[in-house]
C-alpha cells in the first residue's frame, strides 16, 4: 500500500523503503555507470554525425570555391559557398542543443555517482581490493575536461563557417 513519508515517519521505515526502491549501493553504482556509458555513447554518436556532416560541407565548400567555369563559375562561386557557409552555421546552431543536453545528463549521473562514492566509502572496494576511483577521476573538473571536445566542436565550426562565409563573399567582390 502506498505511504506518504512525512517528517514524523520513523527513520528505519524510510531506510527500508529506500533499500527496496533503490537496491544496494552497488546496484545503484552499476545503474549510474550504465547511464553514464549510455549517455556518453549518445554524445559520441551525435558528435560523430555532426563531424561527418561538417566534413562533407567543407568538401562541398572547397569544391565550389574552385569552380573555374567561364560562363557561370563567377556567379556560382558568389552564391554557393556563402550558402554552404550559412548551412554550416545553421548546422552548428542546430547541433549545439543536443550535444549540450547529452552533456548535462552525463554531468547529472556523474554527480550522483560521485555523491554515492562519497557517502559509501567502501564502494570503491566493491569490485576488487584496490580503490575504484581516485579523487582526480571523479572530480567535476576532470569529468568536464573529458567532454570538452564534444562541447567545443559546434562553436569552433560556427566561427569557422562565419569566417569562410565572409571570406567567400569578400574574395568574389574584391
Amino acid at each position: 500500500m502506498p505511504q506518504i513519508i512525512t517528517p514524523g515517519t520513523p527513520e528505519h521505515e524510510i531506510s527500508e523503503r529506500n533499500a527496496r526502491m533503490f537496491g544496494s549501493p552497488k546496484e545503484r553504482l552499476d545503474f549510474y555507470r550504465r547511464e553514464i556509458q549510455y549517455e556518453t555513447s549518445i554524445l559520441a554518436n551525435r558528435t560523430d554525425a555532426y563531424l561527418a556532416a561538417q566534413s562533407f560541407l567543407v568538401i562541398a565548400f572547397v569544391s565550389s570555391m574552385g569552380n573555374l567555369n567561364q560562363s557561370w563559375g563567377e556567379m556560382f562561386t558568389l552564391v554557393v559557398p556563402p550558402f554552404l557557409a550559412l548551412l554550416g552555421v545553421l548546422s552548428s546552431l542546430n547541433a549545439w542543443p543536443g550535444i549540450r543536453a547529452a552533456y548535462k545528463i552525463i554531468e547529472h549521473w556523474q554527480l550522483k555517482q560521485s555523491h554515492l562514492l562519497r557517502s559509501e566509502p567502501l564502494m570503491g572496494l566493491a569490485y576488487d581490493e584496490s580503490p575504484l576511483f581516485s579523487e582526480a577521476e571523479t572530480s567535476l573538473a576532470g569529468h568536464r575536461k573529458s567532454l570538452l571536445f564534444s562541447l567545443r566542436t559546434p562553436w569552433i565550426f560556427l566561427v569557422f563557417w562565419m569566417i569562410l562565409g565572409i571570406y567567400a563573399v569578400f574574395i568574389q567582390l574584391a
